[in-house]
């Protein structure tokens, strides 16, 4: 195998692949990544054997072949090699080395045979649909603050992609909850997607998918089955397992009676919320709200480093209200509006409050109160 490619582009399609790989695995061949030479293009294979990536970038190919190498290493040298350089990949399939060689820098690297390498086997998608990539980033992107990190409850490590009925009919919903903060974004549903079955897409997952949302033009085929789930452009595929479980009815613990309505600006609230705890030294110490008349009072009480108290201005029309906050999941699902008003919810200082943004219901968020 003998390709010549430019830098960044081989930049990009490295970087993607080698993102999957697990620094610490016992089987060499999952640390390499799979390097196919046909025709004009050049494809990128990673896999930890529950996700698998797969990056094709144009090149000019010598000589058609394929071989695997290490694929931190490789990432390593190209990132450190000039912008716009052309990079030669030949393999010596005698010595069983690749040869990495730009301007006056060549490098040798092992390489492990490619029939060692596992391919993912494939799957019969019963659900296949487009969608446009600024969407699907909004789906997932809101939604993965709230991830369960017990690895116990390991049905809540991901986020739940399904159809469900919204206020206007059917939508593609995301929802992810750790059992005190939920959040649950819609997108109207695709043409396709009707009767996918629900899926739960795994953390890791979703932070590589964001990767191939970044193109605001780009449109994502979205394919899922029961055990898989993948989402590719023309350049990238990636394709998961899914988390062998049933997700929890989250619709009973959205609060539906709750009357107490606050109007906020997200981004003063944010920031007060952000400066009040900086007293405290444990990130989860409780922030507590104090309603009143159209006036908010955001105060931190650690005996131990001191007290802070700070006040807004918010639309508030209810009788008084004293309810407690972990401080960290008021500032992430604060930061979660991007519109300029957050609208909270409440009943009582014990029942868990809504947000939205504005008169929005696309994007719901639940949060927990705790005692202050």
């Amino acid at each position: 195998m003998k390709i010549s490619i430019e830098r960044g582009t081989l930049l990009k399609a490295v970087g993607q692949a080698q993102s999957v790989v697990e620094r610490r695995n016992t089987i060499p061949i999952l640390a390499n990544v799979l390097i196919e030479a046909e025709g004009d293009s050049v494809s990128f294979r990673a896999t930890d054997l529950d996700i698998e990536v797969v990056d094709r970038a144009p090149a000019m190919v010598e000589r058609a072949g394929a071989t695997t190498v290490s694929a931190v290493m490789l990432h390593e040298i190209v990132r450190k090699l000039p912008d716009g350089a052309l990079i030669v990949l030949s393999e010596d399939a005698a010595s069983g080395r690749l040869t990495v060689a730009a301007g006056r820098s060549t490098f040798s690297l092992a390489t492990l045979p490619r029939e060692d390498f596992p391919v993912m086997a494939s799957s019969e998608y019963s659900s296949n649909f487009a969608a446009p990539a600024p969407v699907l980033r909004r789906l997932f992107d809101k939604a993965k603050f709230a991830i369960s990190t017990e690895e116990t409850r390991y049905y809540l490590n991901g986020v739940y992609m399904h159809v469900s009925t919204g206020e206007d009919g059917p939508v593609l919903r995301c929802v992810a909850t750790d059992g005190h903060r939920l959040a649950r974004i819609d997108a109207p549903l695709p043409e396709g997607a009707q009767g996918m079955p629900g899926v739960i897409v795994p953390r890791k997952t979703v932070n590589e998918l964001r990767k191939l949302l970044d193109d605001d033009s780009a449109t994502i085929a979205v394919s899922v089955s029961e055990t898989k789930v993948r989402f590719a452009t023309p350049a990238i595929s990636l394709t998961s397992k899914v988390i062998d479980g049933t997700f929890p009815d989250y619709t009973r613990v959205i609060p539906t009676g709750n009357t107490r309505r606050l109007e906020v600006d997200a981004s003063e609230f944010a920031k007060a919320v952000d400066r009040v705890a900086t007293v405290s030294s444990e990130r989860s110490r409780a922030v507590k709200l104090s309603l009143d008349e159209d006036r908010l009072v955001l105060s931190v009480n650690a005996p131990d480093s001191g007290a802070a108290e700070e006040e807004l201005a918010v639309a508030y029309g209810d009788e008084r209200l004293e309810i407690g906050f972990n401080a960290k999941y008021l500032l992430e699902i604060a930061s979660q509006v991007d519109r300029e008003n957050a609208v909270f919810l409440f009943n009582s200082s014990a029942d868990p409050t809504l947000m939205r943004e504005g008169n929005d219901t696309s994007a719901i968020y639940v949060v927990m109160p705790m005692r202050v």
